[in-house]
């Protein structure tokens, strides 16, 4: 097979130590005829070797993966990995060969060119929180470029943030009895009931907490001050600080979350998303104000009621991108437990709950509102991972760490 060497390909090599970085660097550039070479860091690099049979190889391999990056990879195994089905990853058998790793590489720059190419021939699209912006229909009228962000002073009556008293509130803890009788928690599922764990879900989209989601993108997207009009309160968005404005307490906003919205007849009834001039000078209670990020997680919860988002494959495991700021959110029955066992590596949701020997329904309050926030990553099914052990032994510092935040919400307080 002829390869193209005009090309050097910039190489990361994640997860590797300093000795077999240097080892494959010199192999790259004499064996390979310098069709690769190694450079610090991954932020330039074209395509990544990642070596699975390393500690930290198949982890990297999996977050690189929900992540959807478009840099290919170049797998090393002793073993076959024929379960891996994507067109970005080129497998690699050891002992590494030269025609091998010439092949992959050859491989690796062919997917960059097709990528290229796609890029330049498909119309640039606006991401969106959900499937596609919930609101989009409903939102026509409003204006196609950006408005300068106001003064603070025009919706906050000339008073600081540290006034914020609602935005700067410690969330609440609840035990498992409690938080149940707060919630309505839907019924107890049967963890082993594969029947019962798939019926167990729920579409945002029904639901307010869509199109808040809907809303918060839309008003981000253009970074305008905006209303949302659902037939209920008037929900205001502030994109440029990351608020919102809301004249209900959380015992009214978690009766409205329940409520099936897109069901009977018009989904858009009553929904409407317009801007607000920014010129108007409004007083509006500081105590209702909230963090978009702390409004959006409850009100997952109170959707969720103990159900997963339909969006995620219960099947496949899931993890955390970064450790939620629980000093300002909800903190549901075993959150603090739940998301040092999705920190430290992927698992299933049933795998999560019979670890922690807890209900499946507050592993699945959990993921419905990291997911909400961004915070959850789920792994390909197709990604051949070894299971995570369900046996976990206690670990002292997470139980110091549940001290730590006790104690800055008691201070908060």
């Amino acid at each position: 097979m002829q390869h193209n060497h005009k090309k050097t390909l910039k190489v990361a090599l994640p997860g590797m130590n300093e000795k077999a970085q240097k080892m494959l660097a010199m192999y790259l550039q004499g064996p390979c005829k310098s069709a690769g070479v190694v450079i610090a860091g991954s932020g330039d690099a074209e395509v990544d070797i990642i070596d699975i049979d390393l500690p930290e190889g198949k982890i990297i391999l999996e977050k690189k993966q929900i992540t959807e990056s478009n840099i290919p990879s170049i797998v090393l195994s002793l073993a076959n990995i024929n379960s891996i089905n994507s067109d970005a990853i080129f497998h690699i058998k050891k002992p590494i060969t030269q025609e091998a790793m010439l092949n992959a590489l050859d491989s690796a720059k062919g997917h960059i060119l097709n990528n290229s190419n796609k890029t330049k021939s498909q119309p640039e699209t606006e991401p969106s929180l959900l499937d596609e912006p919930l609101l989009d229909p409903i939102s026509q009228g409003l204006v196609n470029e950006p408005i300068k962000p106001p003064p603070l002073k025009h919706y906050v009556a000339g008073i600081g943030d540290r006034d914020k008293t609602s935005k700067h509130k410690t969330a609440m803890q609840m035990d498992e009895k409690g938080f149940a009788a707060y919630m309505g928690i839907m019924e107890s599922l049967d963890i082993t009931n594969a029947v019962q764990l798939k019926q167990a879900h729920y579409n945002p989209r029904d639901y307010f907490q869509g199109y808040v989601q809907s809303a918060l993108k839309v008003a981000s997207a253009r970074n305008q001050i905006m209303q949302l009009n659902s037939g209920w309160k008037p929900l205001l968005i502030f994109p440029h600080n990351q608020e919102i404005w809301l004249n209900a307490d959380d015992k009214q906003l978690r009766a409205f979350a329940g409520i099936t919205i897109n069901k009977s007849g018009d989904p858009h009834k009553n929904m409407s998303l317009t801007p607000l001039d920014p010129d108007s000078a409004v007083n509006y209670d500081l105590d209702k104000f909230q963090s978009m990020e702390a409004l959006v997680w409850k009100l997952a919860c109170w959707t969720s009621k103990g159900r997963y988002p339909q969006q995620i494959d219960i099947d496949s495991p899931v993890f955390l991108k970064h450790w939620p700021n629980f000093t300002r959110l909800l903190i549901t029955p075993h959150a603090i437990r739940i998301a040092a066992l999705l920190t430290d590596k992927p698992r299933t949701a049933a795998n999560t709950a019979l670890a922690l020997k807890i209900k499946p329904e507050y592993v699945f309050i959990f993921i419905s509102a990291a997911f909400a926030i961004g915070l959850l990553g789920q792994v390909a099914k197709n990604i051949d991972i070894a299971a995570a052990q369900q046996e976990i032994k206690p670990n002292k510092k997470h139980s110091l760490f549940s001290r730590i935040i006790s104690k800055l919400r008691a201070n908060n307080e």
